[in-house]
């Protein structure tokens, strides 16, 4: 466990970011998927905030939790987990599965890959 100040900060401003789409935003595009962009980002700064991982096995786990949340809204567990009420537990889990959240997801994760890779080239340019 390595802490990183750089990713943690990232990690804060998206998630205050997020708070404020949830919040102020009822569109069709910028609140289900921007947020939905967002927060794979968010995770992955959040996941590299705390744990030296590689950049590929980081964007692979956070890729797969989102999948397996997405496949949680398929199957209903929310309802499932009689859980349907609690704002929390909806936030979280959602409420309802998209097939373009998983494009979403990965167009996210390809952005990530491409930001890791210039800022890796940037640095050993210096």
């Amino acid at each position: 466990m390595k802490f990183n100040a750089g990713y943690f900060w990232a990690a804060v401003l998206l998630f205050f970011t997020e708070v404020l789409i949830a919040a102020f935003i009822n569109d069709a595009v910028i609140r289900p998927y921007g947020g939905d962009f967002l927060v794979i980002i968010f995770l992955y700064c959040l996941l590299k905030s705390f744990f030296d991982i590689p950049v590929k096995n980081a964007i692979f786990g956070v890729l797969l939790f989102a999948f397996a949340v997405e496949a949680s809204q398929y199957f209903n567990l929310i309802f499932l987990l009689k859980l349907q009420d609690n704002g929390i537990a909806s936030a979280v889990l959602g409420n309802h599965a998209e097939w373009l959240d998983i494009f979403i997801y990965t167009l996210a994760a390809l952005g990530i890959y491409s930001a890791e890779k210039l800022k890796a080239g940037y640095l050993k340019a210096e």
